[in-house]
């Protein structure tokens, strides 16, 4: 016997008015839907949809992307270097991981499209002015940034430094190109606003993330020119890491950022010049360098030097020279790890130390503390604090 059903009615019998039911159905259908839709706009205690209501509650999440080897195409799909950075446009970035809808409402923006090897002061403050504007909507509950992976450690960092909000900040790249066999950057990406969709990631600072790890961006740096692993946070632990989709936060990061930081660039169009000398044996001979680069302008020298900071006599003495003549010095470690703690000669000879910074984010540091002053113990104070 067929099942009782509205569209499946039996003949009326002749003589009868004729009753079409699924023309009665159709219309009751259709009125609802038209004053279901009258409904929706006028009045704030309508309805919504719960399509529409789980759409609402999914975090809205801004892609910018700079370019670098998670936008990079190869002439194969086994070409791992010798890569174009950034020849892919963060639209095509999106579309190619669908899935990350599944987690927040995405959108993008092309900052620039480059290799991190070509990021300047500029683009730095444009990144971060940028940043600012869109974490101070309420529209907005967290950034991602797409970047290349020589100089990522860097423009993470000074994130950290500028970014005034506690909502996440992510910054994330990748070790092979997107058109290599086994690119890394697609699940990378999904990770990243993973993370900044999530609400335990507030507070935490700028944030680094590749390889399921999730780093301070203080702390993190890259530590090998080509595997997947080659970020590391040696010293100080990672703050967390991924499993089976879902983040898990173990720590956090104790100095000075984001909300925290005293340092403001909405006003800046220029950093201070800050270079990085290298200290090596038979450094003796390089003291035309400091001249140099008093002639040039500069505005401070990070010495990476060996072991715990140590210099030469012979660098002591151009460095000194070149403190005199108005540069700040900071001597901070080639090593890779460890602490360059404040010595007794760094008094007299008026030198910051630069705690467990390495050299590069050193200078971030240094170039931001010399927008707010050049009292030298209040820039040590900073490389104390942050």
């Amino acid at each position: 016997m067929p099942e009782d059903n509205f569209f499946n009615q039996p003949s009326q019998q002749p003589g009868e008015k004729q009753v079409n039911t699924r023309k009665i159905l159709t219309a009751a259908l259709l009125t609802a839907s038209i004053l279901s839709a009258a409904c929706v706009l006028p009045f704030d205690n309508a309805v919504i949809p719960a399509a529409h209501a789980q759409e609402a509650k999914k975090p809205n999440i801004k892609i910018l992307a700079t370019g670098g080897t998670i936008a990079g195409s190869a002439a194969a799909n086994t070409t791992t270097t010798g890569y174009t950075s950034g020849a892919i446009s963060v639209d095509n970035l999106i579309k190619a991981v669908p899935e990350m809808q599944n987690l927040a409402n995405i959108s993008g923006e092309q900052i620039t499209n480059a290799s991190s090897t070509d990021m300047n002061d500029e683009i730095l403050l444009a990144l971060g002015k940028r940043i600012n504007e869109l974490l101070a909507s309420k529209d907005v509950d967290g950034v991602v940034v797409t970047h290349g992976t020589s100089t990522l450690e860097e423009t993470a960092y000074f994130l950290n430094l500028v970014v005034k909000s506690d909502k996440p900040v992510v910054v994330v790249g990748s070790m092979r190109p997107a058109t290599a066999i086994s690119a890394d950057g697609p699940f990378n990406l999904y990770n990243a606003v993973l993370v900044a969709a999530s609400k335990e990631a507030k507070g935490r600072g700028a944030m680094i993330l590749l390889n399921d790890r999730i780093g301070s961006a203080r702390e993190v740096t890259k530590t090998n020119t080509a595997m997947l692993d080659t970020f590391k946070s040696a010293e100080h632990g990672y703050l967390g890491v991924l499993v089976g989709g879902k983040p898990y936060f173990y720590n956090a990061s104790l100095r000075k950022h984001t909300m925290n930081s005293e340092f403001d660039i909405s006003k800046l169009d220029k950093l201070p010049a800050v270079d990085i000398l290298y200290g090596y044996q038979n450094s003796d001979k390089y003291g035309y360098l400091y001249e140099a680069a008093v002639k040039a302008g500069i505005k401070g020298i990070v010495i990476a030097a060996p072991g715990n900071g140590s210099i030469s006599k012979a660098t002591q003495i151009s460095a000194t020279d070149a403190q005199k003549k108005g540069l700040v010095i900071v001597r901070s470690s080639r090593v890779g790890s460890g602490v360059v703690n404040r010595l007794s000669s760094d008094d007299t000879n008026k030198f910051i130390a630069a705690d467990s910074l390495n050299p590069q984010k050193a200078r971030i540091l240094l170039m931001l503390a010399l927008t707010k002053t050049n009292d030298l113990q209040k820039i040590q104070k900073y490389f104390d604090e942050y």
